[in-house]
């Protein structure tokens, strides 16, 4: 690649609308577009107070046309990335190390997977994707840095950054495949009978007295946000104490994006109750925010996951993707599945334990995901 530079940028929206979809909007992922980014960026909410200061690439060639970018940031903590190394940076300051500031490629607050080396189309896809990784290794012996992190890239990205010398990452997150189904119904008749009936109560029950709707497009409006929003703060500030997307966040999406908006929300006597925030992808409906003014049994299942599954059959998507955590997932639908992350860590003294502890971590996550499978999983045994 020596005919093209690799440039640094504050901000995505330094490297411009235009130029960076050219990249990002061939993959089809909602995440890496450029409104989605520059919407966290501009409104707030990954900003450096908040431990996210930005230092995006972009590949050029000599006449400053961007053949490809890298979302990238300095980060002064580990909050809002769903690939937990506290216990990382735990033992290394113990040790005397400085452990933030790190480089990590994510898309905030965001544990989805997907690309994160984007290249305009036609160009060498390796080729990229090795200047891009270069130049994020070269930033962080240039800045002193602990470490690069790239979190839920695709597995090819994975196992390729393994190749590089990267130490490769397991997890495992609750995933809905759509096997076909015609109806909701026909998803149950795949379940044991146990299960049917017990989701067929909890969708009476959550749906009793109330009016659910799915608006996406025009169909949603600033009041809409408003309430969302009240319900995000109201429950995120009593599970996690700070939600990290600020009003503003949600208002910019919904002006650039809601045709990749799903917003499913419940109304008693016309109030909104509860909201459950969906983007759109190509082929999958990716579960995102949640929150509810009022304690209505089963509806975080019936919002979140049920009208999920509703509407990605509707539209003949091949998954719903419901995010990190929950063991109750695996009950309605959404099995347990791999997903990776990739690290390069500088310093040889905390590599080498690390690269220890992934060796024992990455089967026993395989083992984990195995057993909750089959001793979990609602299907019927002949499916």
């Amino acid at each position: 690649m020596s005919d093209f530079t690799l440039h640094v940028h504050p901000a995505v929206a330094d490297i411009g609308r235009a130029a960076w979809n050219a990249c990002a909007a061939p993959t089809g992922d909602p995440f890496v577009s450029f409104d989605f980014l520059d919407a966290c960026e501009a409104s707030d909410s990954a900003v450096p107070r908040q431990g996210w200061v930005g230092r995006h690439l972009s590949l050029q060639d000599e006449t400053g046309a961007v053949l490809a970018v890298m979302p990238l940031w300095l980060k002064g903590n580990s909050q809002g990335e769903y690939i937990f190394d506290h216990g990382w940076a735990d033992a290394y300051e113990r040790a005397g190390g400085r452990y933030y500031p790190k480089l990590l490629s994510a898309v905030p607050f965001t544990p989805v997977t997907g690309p994160r080396f984007l290249a305009r189309p036609g160009a060498d896809a390796a080729a990229v994707r090795a200047a891009l990784l270069q130049g994020a290794r070269e930033l962080v012996d240039r800045l002193g840095l602990s470490s690069l992190h790239v979190n839920f890239p695709t597995r090819m990205e994975w196992e390729a950054m393994g190749e590089s010398g990267l130490l490769l990452r397991q997890d495992m997150q609750y995933v809905w495949r759509n096997d076909g189904y015609a109806s909701f119904d026909d998803f149950l008749a795949a379940l044991s009978s146990s299960r049917r009936k017990t989701i067929r109560r909890e969708r009476r029950e959550a749906q009793a007295g109330l009016d659910i709707r799915v608006l996406t497009g025009a169909a949603i409006e600033e009041a809409h946000w408003d309430a969302f929003f009240a319900c995000y703060i109201d429950t995120g500030s009593r599970k996690w104490g700070r939600p990290y997307l600020t009003r503003d966040f949600f208002s910019r999406i919904g002006a650039t994006m809601a045709d990749r908006i799903a917003l499913v929300m419940a109304f008693r006597e016309g109030r909104p109750i509860a909201g459950a925030l969906n983007l759109i992808g190509r082929d999958a409906l990716y579960g995102r925010q949640w929150g509810a003014l009022e304690d209505v049994p089963f509806l975080h299942f019936e919002l979140c996951y049920y009208q999920a599954i509703d509407f990605a059959i509707a539209r003949g998507l091949s998954r719903v993707e419901a995010g990190a955590q929950g063991e109750h997932k695996i009950a309605r639908g959404y099995l347990p599945t791999l997903v990776y992350s990739a690290h390069h860590i500088a310093d040889p003294a905390l590599r080498g334990p690390v690269a220890d502890y992934l060796a024992r971590e990455r089967p026993a996550v395989q083992a984990e995901i195995a057993a909750l499978t089959e001793e979990l999983s609602p299907f019927r045994r002949d499916r």
